[in-house]
């Protein structure tokens, strides 16, 4: 019983995650498609998508200066890339942890 809850709450934790980088993933890419047609600063959303993905692409940027080769900015496709790595690693290991215990739950109450 405590392990079928247990199991429960970390597939949940898993799909909650996986839906939070999506929409980040989805954030960063619409904040780089902005800067491609110079949107007005003072717009809520452009602010709203600048206050969210420059922290961690400054981040990026400060631990790897060499992203930016001749004016291009490569530190959006490491932060997909990291976003990526996240859902397949993370999001993956907790819905697999979440089956083995829920297996292991159903052959402990097949035991007994």
């Amino acid at each position: 019983m405590v392990e079928s809850v247990l199991a429960r709450l970390i597939f949940a934790i898993a799909v909650i995650l996986n839906g939070l980088l999506s929409t980040y993933w989805w954030i960063v890419i619409i904040s780089v498609l902005l800067t491609w047609v110079n949107p007005d600063p003072r717009n809520p959303i452009v602010r709203f998508l600048y206050a969210v993905t420059e922290p961690v692409l400054y981040w990026i940027r400060r631990r790897f200066p060499f992203l930016i080769i001749g004016g291009f900015d490569l530190s959006p496709i490491v932060l997909l890339l990291g976003i990526h790595f996240a859902q397949l690693f993370l999001v993956g290991s907790l819905t697999e942890l979440a089956a083995r215990i829920q297996m292991s739950a159903g052959m402990l109450s097949h035991a007994g």
